[in-house]
């Protein structure tokens, strides 16, 4: 994991970045403490938590963790005075130097490290699938699905992840952050109103009010189960901006996938988030049966199923690590909908698409499916640069139809990557694009079906920067009226009368030939770089 992940995971409320000599992109492999009597027992890639020597104190175990080539030291500064000294031994020494809050409790620190270690690695296992997300990742997700400002707590209430917030946290949040306890008057008050008790027992969402006198804003907050067991909690604290008007039911669902996150770290062997995406990857793939993957997530494999394929819109380049979060944001995003929707939902990423299944569903769905999709596409728009599309598969009666769900979802998938400017869509919506857009596979994959002349047209389009080809398209298109397609252009009349009067001289077309209209709207419809040369 990059260091700037790390830093991302933590957020400034805990860690500030004072230098990184090699980068923000050097990797940490684990997590160690040192202190000041001891040899330091740090390896390469280690992240050294210095305790027990503040300020300049902590000079000599930064050279020595530079020795030992470790990726980064994190140490509280006594005054401001100590920091230009620890950044010039930290830079001579090439590791990356952390200053630490002063209030901040070292075993939470470290706890909190370790978790965004592994539930990034998510195990050992090389073969499985990647895990769906880090609890880092999900904190943020659930943070945008409700509007609030988001911790994970375990049993213990010790806070495992939490999102990044530029909105106001109260002191509450702050403190649970630093691994401090909150005012044990207010703590007192949560006992006697039974909100633990109501965490520890239900799957409800608790509602808890704003106390202005102890600077407690508005809560909610969802016990986490797996089995009857509890795991945990997830609270979501209230910012300057009431929460979302869904927020209730979001956090319902992302109690469900939290637990398999939990269950996953106490357990790998177990119904973990990393063995539920396998099953529906095997599934979708034909190495597994679906009566055995009905079984296990506790499905009927006798009603309708559907699957709905997931893709993010191309935009600006990004590099390996943003594409990566932002593909773990989109599969939690799908999975805290899908959770809320179907208890047994299963969600996967194979390539560049994310999958969910969707059982037990009532003959006649399609609506709430329509619903569920644009819930979940207008949720993931709400995280910075991301655009997603989303074909919806056919309702199939049984389990055993998954595989004509998934094709008929990723058909429309295709379909709306090429020329269908929608977000969401069924088949019936874009039926005659997908059929379109089909044809247009066959053509590029076989040359010796096109016609010379309009590939020609278009090399003479190339080579003199003109724009026949493009110009005689709009013109089948709009059925031979010339206003019409020229102001598709934005340009006279004339001008378009021009073009395909020229197109015609250059290719040898004859523009009364309907065959020759009808193939050519279809081969000019593929993109320039698909000719043959």
């Amino acid at each position: 994991m990059s260091l700037r992940q790390v830093l991302i995971a933590l957020g400034d409320s805990l860690v500030e970045l004072e230098a990184a000599p090699d980068g923000l992109d050097t990797d940490i492999r684990d997590v160690v403490v040192v202190e000041p009597d001891d040899t330091p027992g740090v390896r390469p890639g280690d992240l050294a938590l210095v305790i027990g020597a503040r300020g300049r104190a902590a000079l000599p175990l930064i050279k020595a963790a530079g020795r030992h080539r470790a990726a980064g030291v994190a140490v509280k500064v006594e005054s401001p005075s100590a920091l230009p000294l620890l950044r010039a031994a930290a830079t001579d020494a090439g590791v990356a130097l952390l200053a630490v809050a002063a209030e901040a409790r070292w075993e939470q620190l470290a706890a909190l490290v370790r978790e965004v270690l592994d539930t990034l690695h998510g195990g050992t296992d090389d073969d499985a699938a990647e895990p769906v997300g880090d609890l880092f990742a999900l904190a943020q997700t659930i943070a945008a699905l409700t509007g609030g400002s988001v911790s994970i707590e375990d049993t213990a209430s010790r806070v495992l992840a939490y999102s990044r917030s530029a909105d106001e946290v109260d002191e509450l949040r702050r403190l649970s952050i630093l691994g401090r306890k909150g005012p044990e008057q207010y703590l007192a008050m949560l006992h006697e109103w039974g909100v633990y008790e109501r965490l520890r027992t239900t799957g409800e969402v608790v509602r808890v009010e704003e106390r202005a006198d102890l600077g407690i804003r508005r809560r909610l907050a969802v016990g986490v189960h797996a089995g009857g067991r509890p795991l945990g909690a997830i609270w979501v604290q209230e910012g300057t901006a009431p929460l979302a008007e869904r927020a209730e039911p979001a956090l319902a669902g992302a109690a469900r996938v939290v637990a398999l996150h939990l269950v996953q770290r106490r357990s790998p062997a177990g119904t973990s988030a990393r063995l539920r995406e396998n099953l529906l990857a095997a599934l979708l793939d034909g190495r597994s049966d679906a009566a055995s993957v009905a079984r296990q997530i506790g499905a009927d494999p006798g009603k309708p199923v559907a699957v709905v394929a997931f893709a993010v819109r191309d935009g600006e380049p990004v590099d390996r690590t943003e594409w990566e979060l932002r593909r773990s944001a989109l599969a939690a995003v799908i999975s805290v909908h899908a959770a809320a929707y179907r208890r047994s939902a299963l969600v996967s990423q194979l390539g560049d698409r994310s999958y969910v299944l969707l059982p037990d569903l009532a003959p006649q769905a399609g609506r709430a499916l329509l619903g569920l999709t644009q819930e979940i596409v207008g949720a993931a728009a709400r995280h910075p640069g991301m655009r997603v599309r989303a074909g919806i598969g056919a309702t199939v009666s049984t389990m055993d139809e998954v595989g004509a769900s998934r094709r008929e979802a990723d058909r429309v998938l295709d379909a709306m990557g090429r020329d269908v400017d929608l977000d969401v869509a069924t088949l019936a919506d874009v039926r005659s694009q997908v059929l379109v857009s089909e044809t247009l596979a066959v053509l590029a994959e076989q040359p010796h079906l096109r016609d010379p002349r309009l590939t020609a047209l278009r090399d003479h389009d190339a080579r003199h920067d003109t724009a026949l080809a493009s110009s005689l398209l709009a013109y089948f298109d709009a059925l031979g009226d010339v206003r019409a397609a020229a102001a598709r252009l934005r340009v006279h009349p004339n001008t378009l009368r021009h073009r395909v009067r020229r197109a015609a001289e250059v290719a040898g077309l004859d523009l009364d030939d309907p065959l020759l209209r009808l193939f050519a709207s279809l081969q000019l419809r593929l993109p320039p770089d698909s000719a043959p040369r």
